[in-house]
């Protein structure tokens, strides 16, 4: 029986991309291939924390954390306390290429955060955030002589002090993955192509007022670059055209101007709930080993809650009798918890009101939603509750661009996931 091949589908994830500043840019003339596609884009969710290795993991696996496994960009060790940045390795099930891959497609997959290190798949493999050395990142092994020269990241740690040289470490990470792109494209044998420009969430997070106010003094070069990014999407979008492709466009969050940072650990410690072994001025910013055994919680980034019960870590204090009767009380006060008279959250969620699958047990005990413009920070060595730290833009949950050639409105990041399933007629399972 003669089955029909389906049309080959391409991915372009815009990291961090709000709608409503993507039609912007393009009723400005900034942006003409964007806009192009904004007339028939919409909003898609973010899964909760609104985290790129979180949404991005969904996506590709088509899953929500309760059963990939990630939760944040972080996860601690329940025995020695030490905190790992999330990686590929955390992933709990299938992605989507290994689908494909059983049912004999073949994928290319650059830039995509949380595929590091990159394993084996039928296709091939540049990883994404938070991708540290280059022939880890690669695969299979050959592509360490074709894209030798390739950038995994650009380097963000000058950029809220120094915006010139932050823009020039985008423009060299976004020439960077229209190169692998143009180089991996051509010989068409690939069903699936994933290709993700994290640049707009580094741009935002440091220059979310330059790229945004006509009247900055950097907003000219912050233009600059995005006519550079704009183009790079043109670019991708005709050749899905060429190919008679399928395309799909989709962020991982919003964005919007930042209000205030709010750290929870701070705010526990002056709640009496997070004890540390070194006070913030000598504890490392990410180090769960300061977590004193009386602590009955501790917080990891951005908003999650952990009690520290004797069922699940190592040094836990609390019963989980002491744990159910602490855990409202907690609630109560983070909604309360207000900044220049206004509330810090939208909502705080239980792991049982957000999560219903097999990782329940890894989740977070209080998953805290901020409302637009707070950004919650979960750091050991910080003095105070709130504060600034050089950054001016921050996610939001809600609000980030979805595209499909084809008409589709998938919810949540995870639907778009099973979207590409669909496409290929692979049942999510």
């Amino acid at each position: 029986m003669y089955t029909l091949t389906p049309r080959p589908l391409m991915v372009l994830g815009l990291d961090g991309l709000p709608l409503d500043l993507a039609q912007r840019f393009a009723a400005d003339g900034l942006c003409p291939h964007l806009a192009r596609l904004t007339p028939a884009a919409r909003t898609i969710l973010a899964e909760l924390p609104e985290l790129s290795p979180v949404n991005w993991s969904s996506f590709f696996t088509a899953k929500g954390p309760e059963e990939h496994g990630v939760f944040g960009f972080t996860r601690i060790n329940a025995h020695s306390y030490e905190l790992r940045i999330t990686d590929f390795s955390q992933v709990r099930i299938p992605t989507l290429w290994d689908r494909l891959g059983e049912a004999g497609y073949r994928s290319r997959v650059v830039n995509l955060p949380n595929t590091y290190p990159a394993r084996p798949l039928r296709g091939m493999m540049v990883s994404g955030f938070v991708a540290r050395e280059l022939h880890k990142a690669l695969y299979p092994p050959f592509l360490n002589g074709v894209l030798r020269d390739y950038i995994l990241e650009s380097d963000t740690s000058r950029g809220a002090s120094d915006p010139a040289y932050l823009l020039t470490g985008l423009r060299r990470s976004l020439n960077s993955r229209r190169k692998a792109f143009e180089l991996l494209w051509q010989d068409q044998n690939w069903q699936l192509f994933i290709l993700v420009l994290t640049e707009t969430d580094r741009l935002f997070h440091f220059l979310w007022h330059a790229a945004t106010d006509h009247t900055h003094p950097l907003y000219a070069d912050c233009a600059a670059f995005l006519r550079e990014w704009d183009a790079c999407i043109g670019y991708v979008a005709e050749v899905a055209d060429c190919l008679d492709a399928r395309l799909l466009i989709l962020a991982d969050h919003g964005f919007n101007a930042l209000t205030m940072e709010c750290d929870l650990n701070s705010w526990l410690r002056e709640q009496g709930w997070l004890i540390q072994s070194l006070p913030p001025e000598k504890s490392p910013e990410l180090d769960g080993l300061c977590i004193h055994p009386q602590s009955a919680a501790f917080a990891l980034d951005p908003g999650r809650i952990y009690l520290h019960t004797r069922r699940r870590f190592a040094k836990g204090r609390l019963s989980d009798g002491e744990a159910a009767r602490l855990l409202p009380r907690l609630r109560g006060q983070l909604l309360n918890l207000r900044w220049m008279d206004a509330p810090v959250f939208s909502a705080v969620f239980s792991a049982e009101e957000l999560y219903k699958g097999p990782m329940l047990p890894f989740a977070p005990d209080l998953v805290c939603v901020p409302n637009a413009g707070f950004d919650l920070k979960a750091k050991f060595n910080r003095p105070g509750i709130f504060g600034y730290f050089g950054r001016s833009g921050t996610h939001t949950q809600d609000g980030g661009i979805f595209y499909d050639s084809e008409g589709a409105a998938p919810a949540r990041l995870r639907d778009a996931g099973r979207l590409v399933l669909e496409h290929f007629g692979l049942a999510a399972r």
